[in-house]
């Protein structure tokens, strides 16, 4: 479950996440039996937010999804992974993203690099770090971006209960899962990934990437934050309806995710919705969004309908899948230990054969 409102990408959440009540939440997701709760990097630290949820549970798994890489050292990543997994007793995992150059150069200051390659490269350094502190290896990464050979006893938290934690990598472009398939434990599609690109596109990189380096892909996972709009009744639909369309249009706006459009055919809209990014009109962007390209890229339903709905559009590829409902009285906690056991209910038996391919 994604804590908080999602933002539609155009317009401000309507309720913003209560930093409050993250314990409150989490307990909830595990006692109606949710497998785990994920948050994501826009507006709060995500680890903050994670310890809070692992302080108060015992079950609940718990991930980023995703903390940004670049901006943080990866030593200063693994330490948070560390204290999270310790204090989680080994239910956490490190779900990383790139974020886009605008961002990197502009938001946090930093030279861009081609993110693939940054990106292997840091994974590898988080890794060697953990490997450092668990087994007294020596600290000795060498490459591009980062030289690291000094761990002093004041600094080494040392050996921990459940040394191995996942990394998860978000991917929208071939190359990321390429880079996932060689060094990662799974990839973490953008909401815009469809189906038949996941299939396509994704999963033949990742395969790719694991054939390089050797790795089996038997326990990789595919965990998919898809776009909904779903709500109590019809009614109740349209404003979702109306906030997920202009969310669309943000998402094609970006060149970054021009690909998972360009898939489909849908790459002169993309184009045409980037200009007017460009020129900041922003209002007039969601009405390029035809209700066909609505429902290619978001699942809409009631309820009562629309865990059946994620598990038939995403059930071939995705592994897990990660969506939720507001609670706001008994009826609704019930409905949502209900979408939580259908989807649980489901194999992913078909998902793990189009991984392996």
């Amino acid at each position: 479950m994604p804590l908080g409102k999602v933002d539609p990408g155009l317009r401000a959440p309507e309720i913003p996440l209560d930093l409050a009540t993250v314990g409150e939440n989490a307990r909830l997701l595990e006692e109606v039996g949710y497998d785990g709760i994920v948050v994501e990097e826009t507006k709060d630290d995500p680890f903050v937010i994670m310890a809070l949820a692992a302080q108060a549970t015992t079950r609940l798994k718990l991930a980023t999804s995703v903390a940004i890489a670049f901006p943080r050292s990866p030593a200063v990543t693994a330490m948070s992974a560390w204290t999270l997994q310790k204090l989680s007793r080994g239910r956490f995992t490190l779900g990383l993203g790139t974020q886009v150059k605008a961002h990197i150069e502009r938001r946090y200051g930093l030279a861009w690099s081609p993110a693939g390659p940054w990106m292997r490269e840091y994974v590898g350094a988080v890794r060697a770090v953990w490997e450092c502190w668990q087994n007294g290896t020596p600290l000795a990464v060498r490459g591009p971006h980062y030289n690291l050979d000094l761990m002093v006893p004041l600094f080494n938290p040392g050996p921990i209960e459940h040394p191995r934690i996942p990394i998860q990598l978000a991917a929208v472009n071939a190359v990321m899962c390429q880079v996932a398939g060689e060094v990662a434990d799974g990839i973490r599609p953008h909401p815009v990934c469809t189906p038949s690109y996941i299939a396509g596109v994704m999963l033949p990189a990742v395969r790719a990437g694991a054939a390089r380096t050797g790795r089996s892909l038997a326990d990789f996972s595919v965990c998919m934050k898809p776009l909904v709009a779903a709500a109590a009744s019809e009614a109740e639909l349209v404003p979702k309806v109306r906030d997920v369309r202009a969310r669309i249009a943000f998402y094609a706006s970006t060149p970054q995710y021009r690909a998972a459009f360009e898939h489909l055919g849908l790459g002169e809209l993309a184009d045409r919705l980037k200009l007017l990014s460009r020129a900041q009109r922003w209002e007039e962007m969601p009405r390029h969004i035809s209700d066909e390209v609505l429902e290619t890229f978001v699942t809409i339903g009631t309820y009562d309908t629309i865990a059946r709905k994620l598990h038939e559009r995403y059930g071939s590829v995705v592994t897990h899948c990660e969506f939720s409902i507001p609670v706001k009285d008994a009826t609704d906690k019930a409905r949502l230990g209900d979408l939580a056991r259908t989807l649980q209910g489901e194999s992913v038996d078909m998902a793990r054969r189009a991984i392996a391919g």
